[in-house]
């Protein structure tokens, strides 16, 4: 078991970012990452949708033997993640990526906490409802930002339309005087220092990644699962080819990956 690869899930690239963390904190594991690329952004899709895309990626890096699940996605994490622990309880441990990123800010006094999200994230209410049964004391303002995934797919970062499109939605007065921004979808860490540049860095930036990836630790040990045979092996699938996607993933793991293209619908 404890050879076995972790798990990830994601629409698109923005699962990368918890994959790169992982790696950062627990380099001698083995990663399977499935991309939907084909169904990306899932933050318009519905929540329905959303749930049968999250099944069928499950079993598929179960199918993989995964020691463990990681829905790298705030949308799956928002709209599948009771249902998946449902149907696959007693096959792989899953952890999603709101619940620790609420436990972490539950141990916190900020007054009042902005949460920035896909159309299906935000309309959830989960870091809501989360977040004021753990905090009840702050104030929690959401706000969706269906722009900023499709950008990121679309390599528009760093650049004038990025900053443009960054701008409009940040300078909403819905975010006017939070304490701390919860990035409530993992594409957003690609663009993580353009935010907090905005802000002038006053805000603390929540990104998930590295609060999921020591749950994550904290979990293995906890199970006896940590690989020590210093093995790695990476595997990176996606449902349809993007160059934009090979070029992230080579962003964040240096040299040739292991990528390959899934049809797991038909």
């Amino acid at each position: 078991m404890k050879e076995k690869p972790i798990g990830i899930f994601d629409s698109g690239v923005g699962g990368l970012t918890v994959a790169h963390a992982i790696k950062q904190i627990l380099p001698g594991e083995s990663l399977v990452y499935f991309g939907d690329t084909a169904h990306l952004p899932y933050g318009d899709k519905s929540a329905e949708a959303i749930r049968y895309y999250s099944g069928k990626i499950t079993e598929f890096l179960l199918d993989h033997n995964s020691k463990v699940v990681l829905v790298a996605c705030n949308s799956a994490s928002a709209s599948a993640f009771d249902t998946l622990k449902n149907e696959f309880e007693g096959r792989a441990i899953l952890i999603d990526v709101i619940d620790p990123v609420v436990d972490y800010l539950s141990t916190r006094n900020f007054k009042k906490i902005g949460v920035i999200g896909t159309k299906r994230t935000i309309s959830s209410g989960t870091y809501d409802k989360k977040l004021k049964e753990k905090a009840p004391a702050t104030s929690v303002v959401s706000m969706a930002t269906p722009l900023l995934v499709p950008m990121i797919e679309e390599g528009f970062i760093f650049d004038d339309i990025s900053n443009a499109i960054i701008r409009t939605y940040l300078s909403n007065e819905t975010l006017s005087g939070i304490e701390a921004l919860i990035l409530g979808c993992t594409h957003y860490p690609i663009i993580r220092n353009q935010i907090s540049k905005f802000f002038n860095f006053n805000v603390e930036v929540v990104d998930s990644a590295r609060i999921v990836s020591m749950i994550l630790r904290e979990t293995l040990e906890k199970n006896n699962l940590l690989c020590d045979s210093g093995k790695v092996q990476d595997q990176f699938f996606i449902s349809d080819y993007t160059s934009y996607f090979e070029k992230i993933a080579r962003m964040f793991f240096e040299g040739e990956i292991n990528l390959k293209k899934a049809d797991i619908w038909s």
